[in-house]
């Protein structure tokens, strides 16, 4: 009998000097040597707030998934305090919390081929990690991701807040994630403080070789086209995907096309 996904598990590693556990789970375990996808979440994400996208995902392009919850998000270890986070957090965690957490699993990229699937922050976290050991990758799919900061970003980062302290928003997320405002805080405290404005990574970008497929909703309430045009610009390889009629989450508004994209992408670029 197939298993869809594994029960919950956590992997025990360090981000700094902290000391924490990260709440994984795998998605069609059995398939050990079919290709990885590791799904990176957005920057309000967890394992649960995913929903059935990946599960579904793997079975349509028959690979292997892997989901993981970031320091502070789901039932991961909850972050200390609420204070806004160091600019270059999503370094480290493409640099440094990710390589650590697939060499623990036994993912180094020699047994199968690995790609990164990350959405908003966590498309910029694949990005990043792409600058740094993209020769370990099959490639990237980067959904809705960040390079740089826009006005358009700012303005949904305080409609959220808006929406957490009115209750409604702070209700909803407080189903995924152990402590509800570590996780929000962490994340909109960081993107609005006056140092975070400058945040770019342009450069980093610039240094990928492996191949990009980069997706994004034309009404995206968190960022413009000129996000993924400019990974384009940076690296001319990149594969886009612009979707009309489609917000910040194009897997769930246009699920079928960005499915679609991803399995032709896949065998594009197979080993």
């Amino acid at each position: 009998m197939t298993t869809l996904a594994s029960s919950l598990q956590f992997a025990s590693l360090t981000q700094g000097t902290q000391a924490i556990e990260l709440e994984y789970q795998r998605i069609f375990p059995e398939r050990v040597a079919a290709p990885l996808l590791v799904f990176l979440h957005e920057g309000l994400g967890s394992i649960a707030m995913w929903k059935d996208w990946p599960a579904q995902l793997c079975e349509q392009t028959g690979c292997s998934g892997l989901m993981y919850s970031r320091y502070g998000y789901g039932r991961s270890t909850p972050r200390p305090d609420n204070s806004p986070k160091e600019p270059d957090y999503l370094h480290e965690q493409a640099l440094d919390v990710l390589p650590q957490f697939l060499e623990q699993l036994g993912e180094d990229g020699q047994k199968r081929p690995i790609m990164l699937v990350g959405h908003s922050d966590g498309g910029s976290i694949a990005l990043l990690a792409a600058s740094g050991f993209g020769d370990k990758l099959q490639g990237i799919v980067v959904i809705a991701p960040h390079l740089f900061v826009e006005d358009i970003s700012l303005r949904g980062i305080l409609v959220a807040r808006e929406a957490y302290e009115q209750g409604f928003l702070r209700e909803r997320l407080a189903r995924y994630h152990d402590d509800v405002e570590s996780a929000f805080w962490g994340w909109n405290a960081t993107w609005t403080e006056p140092q975070f404005r400058d945040w770019n990574i342009e450069e980093d970008v610039s240094r990928i070789t492996c191949p990009i497929l980069a997706i994004q909703g034309v009404d995206d309430e968190y960022g413009t086209l000129e996000q993924i045009r400019r990974i384009k610009k940076l690296v001319p390889h990149t594969e886009l995907l612009e979707l009309e009629q489609c917000g910040h989450l194009p897997y769930r508004d246009k699920e079928a096309q960005v499915n679609q994209a991803i399995v032709d992408f896949l065998k594009r670029t197979a080993r």
